[in-house]
């Protein structure tokens, strides 16, 4: 194929993937993207999903022999690639080095190279290059609303075909975007990092998302998701739910950001505390009670007070400790934006994956991880590989005391076994008391109607209700 660099210009987009770009260039010549990726030697395969189909951060490395044919087929300089690319300078090993190298290129997942993906939006990109074509861009999660358009960009790394929501009737979700810049702003001035921020208070809201579906008072949260769900998300709630959250929930998680990042917010804490006379944070503190109310939520206060061992309770203890002058607990430094591990918000790819694979094996015992709270599904993965080291201690006994290992292990698995009915029995309840048929939970769980509906009485019971 011979090439005439410059003929067609294409600019490339603030933030592109360079696999992107590479489309769009496609699409400039009237040929498809294989034609013109044929053009590069390739190191490996584009990354795929598990149903198989390319995904749509699939990202790539260029060797230098690579890059300048690319800056000849868009006809743009180098350096101006080399600023609006953020993959644009990147190495791989799997390419080739020295003077005379061919074109070569190596495939990767967009958030292994520079961080999350996002669908760009067409009408924008239409505006810059006169084509609505498809753009996949590097973008934080606090720059998700296109304001000129009134949309929420997703996420480009899940397994599902919307590249957007519409905002258009959820002017607090666009009010939310314009206001996040002086909330970072007001990091930056306090010394914080605005992406962590972000990201404890986002993984602050999305445990009250998983909580909210027993939250009666809670109204706003279904309105949106109705709103982004096109009319009704009562159809298809579980996918809805995992789709529409991040876009739902952004306007709390600007104003919890906001929030934490306040000092009089934090006064109230150390009040809260006791201050010189420490005590046990009150179910009615004023702290989570004055957030409710930043929330406009007035009744939140006593629920975010007592879900003890969540992201929230932890940056709480941070601040009190550092008024105290009190170590910390090992690795955290009493920094009150670390974010633990297990307070991560799970991702809509993650949990699309999860509800994939449990509509193909309904009862597969998938379900269960991503219904249960981070430290309780800590417990149980803890409680069940102590069961299978001892399930393997005992395989390797020939001689010796094996009751006794025996004994060890059934208590193992009959705590791991209690714990997930527990979690499971919650799971089931909510889905009942917020509104989910009885049949379509007992399809879930593969137990006939009349079984579960007298576990369920059985489980009210017991906990009082």
């Amino acid at each position: 194929m011979t090439h005439h660099p410059g003929l067609l210009r294409t600019t490339p987009l603030q933030g592109e993937t360079t696999s992107s770009l590479i489309c769009r260039v496609a699409s400039r010549y009237g040929m498809e993207a294989k034609v013109l990726r044929s053009c590069w030697q390739w190191r490996n395969y584009p990354p795929g999903h598990d149903g198989g189909g390319t995904r749509a951060d699939a990202e790539v490395l260029l060797n230098a022999a690579g890059r300048q044919l690319l800056a000849g087929l868009c006809g743009v300089e180098e350096d101006v690639l080399a600023r609006a690319l953020p993959s644009w300078g990147q190495e791989d090993s799997k390419l080739s080095a020295g003077k005379n190298e061919v074109p070569a290129a190596a495939w990767r997942t967009g958030g292994a190279v520079a961080g999350p993906v996002a669908f760009g939006c067409r009408l924008c990109a239409a505006r810059r290059t006169g084509t609505a074509v498809r753009v996949v861009r590097y973008a934080p999660r606090w720059e998700r609303v296109c304001v000129r358009h009134g949309r929420w960009l997703l996420d480009a790394d899940a397994n599902q075909p919307l590249e957007h929501l519409d905002l258009r009737g959820l002017p607090e979700v666009v009010a939310a975007q314009r206001r996040w810049a002086s909330v970072a702003r007001r990091a930056v001035r306090a010394g914080a990092e605005p992406e962590r921020v972000f990201a404890l208070a986002h993984a602050v809201v999305a445990r009250w998302w998983e909580q909210a579906l027993q939250w009666e008072r809670e109204t706003i949260w279904p309105r949106r998701l109705h709103q982004v769900a096109g009319g009704d998300a009562g159809g298809d709630l579980e996918r809805w739910r995992i789709v529409g959250r991040d876009a739902v929930v952004f306007p709390e998680v600007v104003a919890v950001a906001d929030a934490l990042l306040d000092p009089a917010m934090a006064e109230l804490v150390w009040t809260d505390s006791g201050a010189g006379r420490p005590q046990a944070l009150p179910a009615d503190g004023m702290f989570c009670r004055r957030l409710g109310e930043r929330l406009g939520r007035g009744w939140l206060g006593p629920l975010a007070a007592t879900d003890h061992g969540g992201p929230l309770t932890a940056w709480m203890g941070s601040v009190i400790r550092l008024r105290r002058g009190a170590g910390g607990p090992p690795g955290c430094d009493n920094d009150p934006w670390w974010l633990r591990q297990e307070h991560q918000s799970a991702t809509m790819a993650g949990q699309l994956r999860v509800l994939g694979k449990e509509k193909k094996a309904p009862g597969s015992g998938t379900m269960w991880r991503a219904a249960v709270p981070a430290e309780q599904r800590r417990l149980i993965t803890s409680a069940i590989d102590s069961a299978e080291e001892q399930l393997l201690q005992l395989r390797g006994v020939q001689t010796g005391p094996t009751a006794e290992v025996a004994r060890r292990l059934l208590r193992g698995l009959g705590h791991s076994a209690g714990l997930i009915e527990a979690a499971w029995k919650r799971t089931a309840v909510a889905a009942v008391n917020g509104g989910v048929p009885l049949g379509e939970v007992a399809r879930w769980v593969d137990m006939p109607v009349e079984v579960l509906s007298q576990m369920l009485t059985a489980g009210r019971q017991e906990n009082g209700g």
